[in-house]
């Protein structure tokens, strides 16, 4: 499978830890990713200061869902299960 023309949702839905040019802190989940263009490609793509969490995605049909829209629910939804929970107040953190 290719990348969706169009599409970013990758680049748009998840969370980014990785420090990166311009986002020294990563990025937060839902917000596009300041290295998209207006095409939504990204412009680190094949740099080395990509990040190797965005080099290792792949397209396939788990990530990318059957359209665009549907790919950003779906990795918002995974965004929101993978995300750490605070522990309750006045429990200890691990």
């Amino acid at each position: 499978m290719a990348c969706r023309a169009g599409c970013g949702a990758c680049c748009i839905a998840p969370s980014i830890s990785s420090p990166m040019p311009g986002m020294p802190h990563g990025k937060p989940a839902g917000v596009p990713c300041i290295h998209l263009d207006a095409a939504y490609r990204c412009r680190l793509y094949g740099h080395p200061e990509r990040p190797a969490c965005c080099s290792g995605l792949q397209p396939g049909s788990e990530m990318c869902a059957t359209d665009r829209d549907a790919a950003l629910r779906g990795l918002a939804i995974l965004e929101l299960l993978t995300s750490p929970t605070p522990a309750p107040s006045g429990e200890p953190t691990a």
